[in-house]
């Protein structure tokens, strides 16, 4: 099956399939972004349950995208487990197909759970040792061992045309320092990180794209759920967007989102006046940092979040939509 999709108009792109538990939402978005380099390359396409259309018959949708699958991501947990259409449907068609060698299954253990005793025991596991996601000091660096992982077998099939007969071997360390199962290790090896204001400009404008294509997608979503709804995205210019919900022909809630507006070196603004274009908002976000990771801190002008919450790109996206929708609701 890969093989004739590697041949396929001569590009090389394999399906990877999500199975997951609603709970573990979360888990699957950051992964996702960390398989985002296999996408440039044009190595592979990601599908899950949030991508069915309104109307689509949900059930066929998914056993049609698990069917043409070549990578199945388990997304392994206590609700995983618990989930009879997870663990009794989707991972059991899973394991059929990885075992006809059409599809190659990786469990990723998201969260602690007594999985080895499952019929995933005998599978090698992501992230490394099978160590849960959760309980990494830096989880940044747990998915980008799953990353590497995928990134092996889909490498691998793309030159055998035929699926592991297991899960992927977990990538070896640095040639000098071999890391051996054997020995015990700490799992504080984590180091402070510096930024530089290339990093911090980079982040922000990162995340102000990111702000533009959900809030573009939200609203084509919207519309289409609700009759009596109309929705309209604007992009204004490389930085600036707005946004318009109307009910019934009646405008309900509007917004104008900025890049660079604002104070201290400029943020990610909003502004209830699609017009405003930055003059003045009603809350911003700036780029903020600790020793590991950068994030997107509110003003606080609004509601929640909190000015002390440190926001990822999809936080911050979800916060500007929840002040937009806030009236509708």
């Amino acid at each position: 099956m890969l093989q004739r999709r590697f041949e396929r108009d001569g590009k090389s792109m394999a399906s990877v399939f999500f199975s997951y538990s609603h709970d573990d939402e979360q888990y699957r978005d950051q992964l996702e972004k960390h398989l985002a380099s296999l996408k440039h390359q044009g190595l592979v396409e990601s599908w899950h349950d949030r991508r069915i259309l309104a109307g689509a018959d949900v059930d066929k949708e998914i056993d049609s995208q698990l069917e043409r699958a070549d990578v199945i991501l388990l997304l392994v947990s206590s609700s995983f487990l618990s989930s009879r259409y997870c663990y009794g449907i989707e991972m059991q068609r899973a394991l059929e197909r990885h075992i006809t060698g059409e599809a190659t299954v990786i469990p990723v253990i998201v969260r602690p759970c007594d999985w080895k005793t499952t019929k995933l025991g005998h599978l090698l596991a992501l992230p490394l040792d099978g160590k849960p996601i959760t309980t990494w000091p830096n989880f940044d660096e747990a998915y980008t061992g799953v990353a590497q992982g995928v990134r092996d077998v889909i490498l691998g099939r793309s030159e055998t045309g035929k699926a592991h007969s297991a899960a992927p071997a977990v990538p070896p360390g640095p040639a000098a320092m071999p890391v051996s199962r054997s020995l015990p290790r700490s799992s504080n090896l984590r180091l402070r990180r510096a930024f530089t204001d290339s990093d911090k400009d980079t982040f922000l404008h990162e995340s102000f794209e990111f702000v533009a294509q959900f809030f573009e997608g939200s609203l084509q979503e919207l519309q289409a759920r609700h009759s009596d709804i109309e929705c309209r995205y604007r992009r204004i210019d490389a930085n600036t967007f707005t946004a318009s919900i109307y009910r019934d022909g009646t405008r309900k809630a509007e917004c104008s989102v900025g890049f660079g507006g604002g104070f201290r070196h400029g943020g990610i603004t909003y502004s209830h006046n699609v017009s405003s274009r930055g003059n003045s908002y009603n809350e911003m976000l700036s780029v903020e940092h600790d020793d590991q990771t950068l994030f997107l801190k509110p003003l606080g002008l609004s509601f929640q979040p909190s000015r002390d919450e440190k926001l990822s790109m999809e936080q911050a996206a979800e916060h500007y939509w929840q002040m937009l929708i806030a009236s509708l609701q």
